[in-house]
């Protein structure tokens, strides 16, 4: 690796080149066309996990009227799309609105450190160059916007399996699968009952590459819903009011049917659970039996409702070559999975569709003046400012609306404490959680890797300004009005004492 002592100054550093990065470098450019902005991005191309993920079918689980920008219209039939698409709309994005000027492909944030003296941001960046050689940088900035995602890039979770290494065929988890993996003519064990298998399972058997069969493997059943892929409302409203209009209202009617369908779900469980099963039930194959497979133990939406677009999962499971069993696994064989019931699964190939490893700031560890910074010791101020973290905001979404449309609210507060600052000349913004203040946890699924990284997660407040709702139509409220209150606290720097020479907060 090859240092350098160049030092680069910006005025906002967004890390991560994902949906959510590359939003929000378009929404803060926008708002400070004389600020110097700069897009880093980790790897060596933009997209985040609609590049990293090259799984069989891997796409939205949430329709892209809402899971789109605001202020780029989703144009494409497909409402549910897969990432090639959703990598294409991504490209458009960077191209229609000047980013390539500011993104940084290849450069991975390995630190960040705030000095109060300086009132900066010091990053050490890891730049690769076209020959592969790394370099160091140092990006000195005023605020950094945190679009990292939840999740490792470089691992998912995979539970340990005995006689895992007995197995002779290929074992591959769905985020490290080998591109151009060929599945053809494979037996296929899929283990898990998330969204991860809900799509895979279909798309393994479709096309001349098609497997000889797929069984998913699940300890836990999940609820399945099918979906439309093509939103025809869409299509009409598109015709009838022309892109922009149409692309609005069919975003506006969409988060309004979403909001009321999970409501719904969440307030009566049993009718719930009751609709659900009558909607399979019509949708199953009669050798499946819905209360064996499709019967969850917890109440809808106390993990995500997993979608199949235009009922695909299911027609796999009429059309023969697919199954679904619900047992445990005893041990890896030589030629499959042994279940605690005795029986045998064949296979050639068995995917880990196991989940993920959560992980926040995307594994940067910030300083505060020599002091690391403890995240589960943190409260986040209206889901996107850490307490005791100056000028820093991250992007968290929905756990039960699309993750994206939160975007343009966070991106709205950071832009309201940015100003003000601009303004009053202050040089800090640190959010200073109140004594005495309940907390909670910061999501409220019971998803088994939210569960094991919750001892590592921020947390919330149980009042306002301090937490933040799960779906758009409820947290949208939080966001009307004065957003910057006396929970933050501004200040000066004064270099000559390394401290601060005024400290205010908006009463």
């Amino acid at each position: 690796m090859k240092d350098t002592d160049a030092t680069e100054a910006a005025d906002i550093v967004v890390i991560g080149a994902g949906i959510s990065g590359i939003g929000a470098a378009r929404h803060l450019m926008d708002d400070f066309p004389g600020k110097k902005v700069i897009l880093l991005e980790s790897r060596d191309s933009i997209g985040g996990t609609w590049d990293l993920f090259r799984y069989p079918g891997v796409r939205s689980d949430s329709d892209l009227h809402t899971y789109a920008y605001e202020f780029k219209p989703w144009r494409h039939r497909s409402a549910i799309a897969e990432a090639p698409l959703i990598r294409e709309y991504l490209d458009e994005t960077v191209r229609d609105f000047g980013l390539a000027d500011v993104l940084r492909l290849r450069h991975r944030v390995t630190s960040a450190d705030w000095s109060s003296a300086e009132a900066r941001w010091t990053l050490q960046v890891t730049a690769t160059d076209d020959t592969g050689a790394e370099h160091t940088k140092t990006i000195k900035t005023r605020f950094v916007f945190s679009a990292t995602g939840y999740y490792r890039y470089d691992a998912g979770y995979t539970p340990h399996f005995e006689g895992r290494d007995d197995f002779r065929g290929d074992i591959l988890h769905p985020q490290q699968w080998p591109e151009n993996y060929d599945h053809s003519g494979k037996r296929v064990v899929i283990i898990g009952s998330g969204a991860t298998a809900v799509t895979m399972l279909p798309a393994m058997l479709m096309g001349d590459g098609a497997a000889a069969h797929v069984t998913m493997l699940q300890r836990t059943p999940s609820y399945i819903a099918s979906q439309p892929r093509f939103d025809n409302i869409a299509v009409k409203l598109t015709k009838l009011l022309g892109a922009k209009r149409g692309y609005a209202a069919t975003r506006l009617k969409n988060i309004w049917i979403d909001f009321l369908l999970v409501s719904t779900l969440r307030k009566f469980p049993d009718f719930g659970r009751k609709a659900l099963r009558k909607w399979t039930l019509k949708e199953l194959p009669p050798d499946i039996d819905v209360d064996t497979h499709f019967n969850p133990p917890y109440a809808p939406w106390d993990e995500r409702l997993c979608v199949t677009p235009d009922g695909e999962f299911f027609k796999a499971l009429r059309d023969g070559n697919a199954d679904v069993v619900t047992d445990r696994i005893d041990r890896f064989t030589e030629n499959g999975v042994l279940l605690e019931s005795g029986k045998t699964l064949e296979a050639d190939l068995i995917v880990t569709a196991t989940g993920l490893v959560m992980q926040m700031l995307g594994g940067i560890q910030p300083t505060v003046d020599g002091r690391p910074v403890k995240m589960s010791e943190t409260l986040l101020y209206r889901g996107a400012l850490i307490s005791g973290i100056p000028n820093w905001a991250m992007m968290l979404g929905y756990t039960k609306a699309s993750w994206t449309l939160r975007l343009s609210n966070v991106c709205r507060l950071v832009g309201d404490v940015i100003r003000r600052m601009d303004t009053n000349g202050y040089d800090i913004a640190v959010p200073v959680v109140p004594e005495g203040l309940a907390t909670t946890d910061l999501l409220d699924l019971t998803a088994g890797y939210m569960q094991r990284a919750k001892p590592e997660l921020p947390r919330q407040g149980t009042e306002l300004p301090w937490r933040m709702h799960t779906t758009f139509v409820k947290d949208n409220r939080l966001f009307k009005g004065k957003l910057v209150d006396r929970h933050i606290r501004f200040s000066v720097r004064d270099s000559a004492t390394a401290g601060l020479t005024s400290v205010a907060s908006d009463s």
